[in-house]
């Protein structure tokens, strides 16, 4: 019976026994870029893992935060109609009754409620009038000569622009100054 058998060895699947006359140092060398290489495998698997835990939570807090982006849309359009209503009372006139002041004054709180609860949650309201032009933020209705203004500038705002957690749910309706026409029949 022999002393070596090697029946009894364990190998990896795919791998064959080693020659008994295989130089010890040439084995050494091949075992070690084999590890080299099952290390490089290993780190990159863990790598992709390290990726893929921080994709996964970039989107869980990114569903988290615009999940109720149809809802807020919503509710800034009811927001905007509550502002719409309040614009059309009348001012307050001496020898009104004071019943119409009193409603005036609680619609006025109303929305100013309603729109703090609404920041609270992250939805804002931005009124554009004054601000450069932003494609990304405005939607140009109309332009109109100004002396008054730079051109590219908001001249007036009809809708302010709502955004849900800095993502932009509606934009503002803007007028914008152009610069004014030259007279291209000028004599000289």
């Amino acid at each position: 019976m022999s002393t070596q058998d090697t029946s009894s060895e364990t190998l990896p699947p795919g791998a064959a026994p080693a020659a008994p006359e295989a130089d010890p140092a040439a084995r050494i060398a091949a075992l070690e870029a084999e590890l080299a290489e099952t290390r490089d495998r290993w780190l990159r698997s863990e790598a992709e893992i390290v990726n893929v835990r921080a994709r996964a939570r970039r989107d869980v807090d990114e569903a988290r935060q615009y999940s109720v982006q149809k809802f807020a849309r919503d509710v800034a359009e009811a927001a905007e109609n509550l502002k719409r209503g309040l614009d059309s009372i009348p001012p307050a006139q001496h020898g009104e009754p004071e019943i119409v002041g009193k409603l005036r004054e609680g619609f006025a709180g109303i929305e100013r409620s309603f729109v703090a609860l609404l920041e609270r949650n992250g939805i804002r309201c931005e009124d554009p009038t004054g601000a450069a032009f932003d494609p990304n933020l405005h939607q140009a209705m109309a332009e109109q000569e100004s002396v008054e203004h730079p051109a590219g500038t908001v001249i007036h705002a009809w809708t302010a622009a709502w955004t849900l957690n800095g993502r932009l749910l509606r934009p503002a309706m803007v007028v914008v100054a152009k610069a004014p026409a030259t007279e291209l029949n000028a004599p000289g």
